[in-house]
């Protein structure tokens, strides 16, 4: 089982929200901060045990995944991994929703988030960032019966959803390919060995 994480919050309350990716690395605002520890209480309370932490190089990702793995009550060492750092917003880098809108327009975004086709501009590398997940899929885990930790950021962790093809038909039944900050989905294999998606965008 794969437990995929985004990050916490990175704007204060008020703050308005900018698109920040690879170029912005910025620490969890307080909220964020929050919302990691009680993503390290939910996982705990369900009793997953994470085998394996792969953690995206980005502070705010690292800042996430710390109290997750302090509340295992084991020692795992998080593992960096470059497919997991966020994209490359382009010229719509740090600008705040409103600006980006106006440049790319709803459709644009639309498609971003329902299709992950990146908006004019963004580098994304889609399909190195797709092989990457699709590799780490298809590797029997050390530990079957522990989950895989993976906390990365918005942008990245919506092609988990297109490295197979039955994740990409659970995908298209979803509203979004987004997870919201401080919100997980799981990818696991089913009795017949298919890639399912039982949750995707929840929060604790």
């Amino acid at each position: 089982m794969f437990v995929i994480v985004r990050h916490g919050k990175t704007f204060a309350a008020g703050e308005a929200p900018r698109r920040i990716g690879a170029r912005t690395d910025l620490p969890l605002a307080p909220a964020g901060e929050q919302e990691a520890f009680r993503l390290g209480d939910h996982f705990a309370a369900r009793g997953w045990h994470f085998g394996r932490a792969l953690i995206s190089p980005l502070l705010r990702a690292q800042q996430t995944a710390a109290p997750i793995l302090a509340a295992q009550g084991t020692a795992i060492t998080p593992e960096p991994a470059d497919f997991l750092a966020e994209i490359d917003h382009g010229p719509d880098e740090n600008q705040t929703e409103d600006a980006v809108l106006a440049r790319i327009g709803h459709a644009a975004l639309h498609a971003w988030d329902h299709a992950a086709e990146p908006p004019s501009g963004w580098i994304v590398n889609a399909p190195t960032r797709i092989a990457a997940w699709a590799d780490l899929f298809a590797r029997a885990p050390a530990n079957p019966d522990a989950p895989v930790l993976l906390v990365t950021s918005n942008g990245a962790a919506r092609f988990a959803l297109l490295a197979d093809p039955a994740l990409r038909e659970a995908a298209a039944a979803l509203p979004s390919l987004k997870l919201p900050t401080g919100g997980y989905g799981v990818i696991r294999r089913s009795s017949d060995g298919r890639l399912e998606v039982p949750v995707w965008g929840q929060r604790p």
